[in-house]
């Protein structure tokens, strides 16, 4: 049985659904699932898993949100080759800048995105919350 980490940020509640349905995906392929917020995860924590989605909506100019997410994530990058590790997130304007961006960044530290990453424009809507579940059923391997 994996153990797969579901760590976010929300502050609407819509990356906190797609959280959720990742976990469910997760689960439902026998993964054991920890949810949770980014301020109660960190890099010491890492290794206790085998696989971890991150989500994080986008924030102001189309980035990460600065104050709590994006510093637990930049700790995290070192110890992430060799994991599974896929991104989601909820977006309320522009394109998914933020996403692309935080793909390359992934790409740049090294670290192996096993599917595609997941947006969804506010709050997800049924097939929004599928693709979290599919997600969350690639991460769990």
């Amino acid at each position: 049985m994996s153990k797969v980490a579901v760590v976010y940020w929300s502050a609407s509640g819509n990356t906190e659904a797609m959280a959720n349905a990742v976990a469910e995906g997760a689960k439902e392929k026998g993964a054991e699932v920890s949810v949770l917020f980014c301020s109660g995860f960190s890099a010491d924590m890492v290794d206790q898993y085998d696989a971890i989605a991150f989500g994080c909506p986008a924030m102001g100019a189309e980035v990460l949100e600065e104050a709590e997410f994006e510093p637990m994530f930049s700790s995290c990058k070192p110890k992430l080759g060799g994991k599974r590790v896929a991104l989601f997130g909820s977006y309320g304007w522009g394109t998914g800048d933020w996403m692309r961006s935080w793909e390359e960044e992934c790409g740049d530290a090294n670290i192996n995105l096993i599917c595609d990453s997941v947006i969804c424009n506010e709050m997800p809507d049924e097939d929004g919350l599928a693709a979290c579940r599919a997600l969350g059923a690639a991460v769990a391997g």
